[in-house]
């Protein structure tokens, strides 16, 4: 194994070409940013694994591939980026949190949305750059 090699099968971000953000009206995606943050994030939606691109779009009454071109314009990364941001920021408090002491990794990556152990794991590793179990082993203190 080389020393360049990535864990998890991550990719680096590319740039691509962005023309169709300037079709997007700004006031309708302001509010479809305001939306999307309530419905994600305020009612939790993230930590439902099957809450698809497709289900968000229609409970906001429009079409995947304009919601798509607002998430990009507005966050600067598609839907899943997002949702595993939302996620791995949820796992990393649940990390260091004695409520949650007793959770395993996979409890934990599950109640953040996580489908599986896998996808917690390289969304984890792509976010924070290490292992789930590594973080919480730097960041929680031992009570002796």
């Amino acid at each position: 194994m080389t020393t360049n090699t990535k864990p998890y099968k991550i990719k680096d971000k590319t740039e691509k070409d962005a023309s169709y953000r300037s079709l997007i009206r700004a006031e309708l995606a302001d509010e479809l940013y305001d939306k999307i943050l309530t419905i994600l994030v305020a009612q939790k939606k993230y930590r439902d694994p099957d809450y698809s691109a497709k289900q968000l779009a229609k409970d906001l009454n429009t079409n995947p591939r304009y919601l798509s071109a607002v998430i990009n314009s507005r966050f600067g990364m598609n839907y899943s980026c997002l949702v595993n941001e939302m996620r791995v920021r949820d796992a990393v408090h649940m990390l260091v949190d004695k409520r949650f002491v007793d959770k395993t990794m996979e409890e934990i990556g599950l109640m953040s949305g996580f489908a599986n152990r896998q996808s917690f794991y390289a969304a984890f590793f792509k976010e924070k750059g290490e292992a789930p179990h590594q973080y919480k082993k730097r960041h929680v203190k031992t009570e002796n």
